[in-house]
């Protein structure tokens, strides 16, 4: 990481007596942010005495880190940034909302809640030029408009949300260690990751490790798997389709893509343990079999989290590593990444909150964050090499080859459906149910609801 700097003559020199200054970072001008654009953005705008006030999810550690963000904009308004973290924010925005108070903007950590307060009108639409300024300025930007776009109370379409912080889902651990013993390359395409799932096997290894276990939860990460084989198999407007219902449960597509799930987990010497073994080990316990010698699996599937669960001194970039889930090359849909994301939304407009919006367009509002680590971005813009670590910068790069961005299909739909239904039918069909009676089942249980 670089060096943190505070500013001093520097950053008094840009932004000319502004109190905020002192408790910068970075002095503008140091390293290698994006400070022209920002002192473009300070030199046109003079808030003072204004306030813009923010509710989102992150507390402790990412809510000081949010505020080293929010402290630009600050130093380059005058403006006052006054953010409240909740752990209980999604019950909080809603009555606060409703009650008429609600603060300037919101930070939701998944489009479902935004999508159901736009509906209600408990929304304002983001200002005119946004969504073009989100297609051309982010990887995959179309994705990102259509996943901030939902329907006001009239049943249009309207932007609502600007995405800000990433995650990733569609990575593959591995270590390299192991691979290169092995002579085993980074698979390129998804019929690489078959063809070397296959030599694994063939040299006597097992190519997985996968875990199903979760508590309540089980089943969600097959879940996982069978959104990123979605968005592998099928054109992203029928994964669209799928996650709404408007493509049955039960169709030939969904039905499809879990039995590509199946050649991984349930094929006899694929996953360690077996099927059985797969659905009852948990997630958290599933990677460990990478760190054993010899090896019990040389890969695992799982999100940017996972490495929270690996053993204490493994680190991250030198004993583990990961690739990314590849597409078919034979299918022609482009490199698919399966993620989540918060986005902004503005839960009582004024002329600051608007200026604070594009003041988040800014790749320094991004790299700010990126330099603390613990942040990714699709922003086309921003200088990856500020990324705290190369892991990062490495998700980092994922994201900007993203030809599609979609959320976690299961977190879309209904509660019954993501994180009841399709859960458990996971688990009964990793233990050898058909997938034809498992979508059946979970298709007949949506019709149930609706």
């Amino acid at each position: 990481m670089k060096k943190v700097l505070f500013a001093g003559v520097a950053a008094s020199a840009m932004i000319a007596g502004n109190a905020h200054a002192q408790d910068l970072m970075f002095a503008p001008g140091d390293g290698d942010f994006h400070w022209d654009s920002y002192q473009a953005f300070a030199d046109a705008n003079d808030l003072a005495g204004q306030t813009v006030t923010i509710t989102g999810p992150w507390t402790g550690n990412e809510k000081e880190r949010v505020e080293k963000v929010f402290d630009y904009f600050e130093a380059a308004t005058g403006a006052t940034v006054e953010y409240s973290g909740s752990d209980s924010f999604e019950q909080d925005i809603v009555i606060s909302a409703e009650a008429g108070s609600a603060p300037n903007l919101a930070v939701f950590p998944q489009p479902g809640l935004a999508a159901d307060m736009a509906k209600r009108g408990l929304l304002t639409p983001l200002p005119e030029g946004t969504a073009e300024w989100v297609a051309e300025n982010f990887a995959a930007g179309q994705s990102w408009v259509d996943l901030g776009t939902y329907a006001d109370q009239d049943g249009n379409d309207q932007l609502y949300g600007l995405f800000y912080r990433a995650d990733l889902k569609s990575l593959v651990w591995y270590v390299p260690e192991a691979f290169e013993e092995m002579g085993y390359e980074i698979p390129e395409s998804m019929e690489d990751l078959k063809a070397l799932t296959q030599q694994i096997v063939d040299d006597g290894g097992t190519p997985w490790c996968i875990g199903l276990g979760s508590g309540a939860a089980t089943g969600w990460p097959a879940t996982d798997w069978v959104e990123d084989l979605m968005l592998r198999t099928q054109p992203a407007s029928v994964y669209d389709q799928w996650v709404t219902n408007e493509l049955p449960f039960n169709d030939p597509a969904v039905i499809g893509a879990i039995n590509e799930f199946g050649w991984f987990a349930r094929t006899d010497g694929y996953a360690d343990g077996g099927a059985e073994a797969v659905a009852s080990t948990d997630f958290r316990d599933s990677p460990t079999g990478l760190f054993e010698l010899p090896p019990k699996c040389y890969m695992h599937r799982q999100a940017s989290f996972i490495p929270a669960f690996f053993p204490e001194d493994v680190e991250v970039g030198t004993d583990a590593d990961f690739f990314y889930f590849p597409s078919y090359a034979e299918k022609d849909l482009g490199n698919p990444v399966l993620g989540a994301g918060t986005l902004f939304g503005i839960t009582s407009p004024s002329d600051a909150t608007n200026t604070f919006l594009e003041f988040m367009k800014l790749p320094i509002a991004h790299e700010a964050w990126m330099a603390q680590g613990g942040f990714l971005t699709a922003h086309a813009g921003v200088n990856t090499g500020l990324y705290n670590t190369d892991s990062e910068r490495a998700m980092g790069e994922i994201l900007q080859g993203a030809t599609t961005f979609r959320f976690d299909g299961s977190d879309l739909m209904p509660g019954e459906i993501g994180a009841g239904a399709f859960w458990t039918g996971m688990v009964d069909y990793t233990t050898g149910a058909s997938a034809e009676d498992v979508t059946a089942a979970i298709q007949s249980r949506w019709n149930e609801i609706k």
